[in-house]
């Protein structure tokens, strides 16, 4: 089915302080429009993605849910394929499956796990992505790789979506093409080479680097192309009527100048009307229809998505 690309939005939560605010979280976000409820899969101060996940589906109706990602290395794929079919069960199929190569060395190195290199990292998760395909399929599947090794394997249970849409995200040419290739929904990222979020990374991020990304997407998708969603993170999004003023003092932190900012593709700053514009611009330019909102930015962001969603 070809994506018309209508907007839909997604809003990233990463924690609360009990089960009766994190479900008023997940309702309030099904309330305002939001499509889709994501978490970041990482040690630090937030809830583990997996139960945290399921409770809002639970508290919800028709919300989606998903990590935006899960990193291949935490997890054994056959260990994470049983969590993630078991979760579009007990969902009703509202699972968006998020899979990533792993990238926050911090995690690596306070849980004592190996950074391996970028490139068998990304090899691992394409290994990942075929073990996690081959468990969601009908009937046994044996895979042979490099790092995993399924022998008649019949994963229990199978998801509900068949299969649920996977979501692959990337700021480097090869995560992309194998995002562009493998995935349903595409997320354009900055390329985080150092390990951390810096000014480096926000650099990448810009629109010219964004046009080069889409374009090995294109080259990489063919014929897929067209059934596509591209999807945009925003690192910040900031509801204003002095947007130049605004755009100057966020410019030195994101290493940028200030004209640059108001085409970034990780930031919206202006009035609802600005940024609904701004918006519709991304998706005329990169055909980013699937934006995704940060924390406590979801009520600020709530005109937006009322005003574009579906349209």
């Amino acid at each position: 089915m070809a994506h018309d690309r209508r907007f839909r939005f997604g809003i990233q939560l990463s924690t609360a302080a009990s089960g009766s605010e994190w479900a008023s979280a997940a309702r309030k976000a099904e309330d305002l429009g939001y499509s889709t409820l994501f978490m970041p899969d990482h040690f630090g101060d937030q809830l583990a993605p997996v139960p945290a996940l399921m409770a809002a589906a639970d508290a919800t109706s028709e919300l989606r849910i998903g990590a935006l990602v899960f990193d291949n290395d935490y997890k054994h794929p056959v260990v994470l394929a049983k969590e993630l079919a078991t979760m579009d069960v007990l969902s009703d199929g509202r699972l968006e499956v998020g899979l990533g190569a792993g990238w926050l060395k911090s995690d690596y190195d306070q849980a004592g796990m190996t950074y391996d290199a970028p490139g068998v990292r990304v090899s691992r998760m394409e290994e990942g992505i075929a073990v996690i395909r081959g468990c969601f399929a009908p009937g046994p599947f044996s895979f042979q790789g490099e790092h995993y090794t399924i022998t008649d394997y019949d994963a229990f249970p199978k998801p509900t979506q068949t299969p649920p849409p996977l979501i692959i995200g990337g700021g480097a040419r090869r995560v992309l093409s194998i995002a562009a290739r493998q995935a349903q929904i595409v997320g354009i990222n900055p390329s985080i080479h150092s390990g951390a979020v810096d000014a480096a990374a926000a650099q990448n991020g810009a629109s010219d680097e964004t046009d080069k990304k889409i374009g090995w997407v294109r080259e990489a998708a063919g014929d897929r192309y067209a059934d596509l969603e591209i999807n945009l993170l925003q690192f910040a999004a900031i509801l204003t009527d002095d947007r130049e003023g605004t755009a100057e003092m966020m410019a030195p932190l994101f290493g940028l100048p200030v004209s640059e900012l108001h085409t970034y593709p990780h930031a919206c700053i202006g009035t609802v009307e600005e940024i609904v514009e701004s918006l519709q611009a991304r998706r005329d330019r990169w055909d980013a229809s699937y934006i995704v909102f940060q924390g406590d930015t979801m009520e600020t962001m709530a005109p937006v998505v009322a005003k574009l969603r579906g349209t």
